[in-house]
């Protein structure tokens, strides 16, 4: 019988594997229930063994498990055919956080400062409660995504839900923080190219 921790885990990139899918070009255009059958067979298929291990096992060989972030945007990108699209903006003050965070903590905790800020995830009173604490203001400024996902992951960590027992582990991961990277990047160049285009409208219009 799997631990639950492996049952998480299999669930989490079984949803990365679905997610995944439903950015392809073509899948995009489906109807939404259509989208919503392709989401539970892609999950279905994802956890069906095969030689003895589910495509969602040998995944999770290569990339791991999935933080509890992770799993919350995966889970807000596959429940929208089912008219539940997290806001856009939430979103991206998410990813907009997640990019922040990752920019400082991952060059410290690979040796770029003689502080680990990576030792504060094992159980720091402080630490934790500086993490309730920004749910808390997240969710008196109405940024739910945030305080959902920072809620969610010190609740799972108390639990010992997963094998690790770092706060971090919970709450950021490498995929996460390059997909954040890579989001918030392509939001800026999208936003240059429309002000981009403002200014040569204006232009034209002036001549």
């Amino acid at each position: 019988m799997p631990h639950y921790t492996d049952l998480t885990g299999l669930a989490g990139i079984a949803s990365l594997i679905a997610a995944w899918v439903l950015r392809l070009p073509r899948v995009k255009r489906l109807p939404k229930r259509h989208l919503a059958m392709l989401v539970a067979a892609v999950l279905i298929v994802s956890l069906i063994p095969f030689n003895g291990l589910p495509l969602a096992a040998y995944v999770r060989g290569m990339v791991g498990d999935l933080s509890i972030t992770t799993m919350v945007l995966l889970w807000a990108a596959l429940l929208q055919p089912c008219h539940a699209a997290t806001e856009r903006g939430q979103r991206d003050r998410l990813l907009m956080l997640i990019a922040a965070t990752a920019l400082v903590f991952y060059p410290m905790t690979l040796g770029m400062s003689l502080y680990d800020p990576y030792r504060m995830g094992y159980g720091n009173a402080v630490f934790v409660a500086f993490v309730l604490l920004i749910a808390s203001v997240a969710w008196l400024l109405r940024y739910s995504l945030i305080a959902l996902c920072l809620t969610l992951a010190t609740l799972a960590w108390a639990l010992g839900w997963y094998e690790s027992t770092n706060l971090w582990d919970y709450l950021l991961d490498p995929l996460v923080a390059v997909y954040a990277l890579g989001a918030l990047l392509r939001l800026g160049i999208n936003k240059h190219r429309v002000f981009g285009a403002k200014s040569n409208r204006q232009r034209l219009s002036v001549d």
